[in-house]
């Protein structure tokens, strides 16, 4: 399944997984300076949930996109991939996230 992201989705994703680098790359030197333990996991759960944040936005355009693909080729009388096996594969990427 290929996408794209364009425009206000594209910026916003690359500021989350900027956000989550940034947020990362102090995790370690928190670690490294033998900062508290609270703060550390503090800013590890922040970065998880900015990845997370990036991640379901991606899904998210590509599942609208995968629809508009679907409608596009029943419309067409195409029979590409059908809407069980297009389900089936969103789940999974879905499930990665979990």
């Amino acid at each position: 399944m290929n996408f794209d992201l364009a425009g206000a989705e594209l910026k916003s994703v690359l500021n989350r997984l900027r956000r989550a680098q940034g947020q990362i790359s102090g995790v370690i030197r928190m670690i490294e300076e033998g900062r508290d333990c609270e703060d550390v996991i503090t800013q590890l759960a922040a970065a998880s949930r900015a990845l997370d944040r990036a991640g379901f936005a991606i899904i998210a355009t590509g599942l609208q996109k995968c629809v508009a693909d679907i409608e596009s080729g029943r419309a067409n009388g195409e029979n590409g991939e059908s809407a069980e096996q297009m389900r089936a594969r969103l789940e999974k990427l879905f499930l990665s996230l979990a």
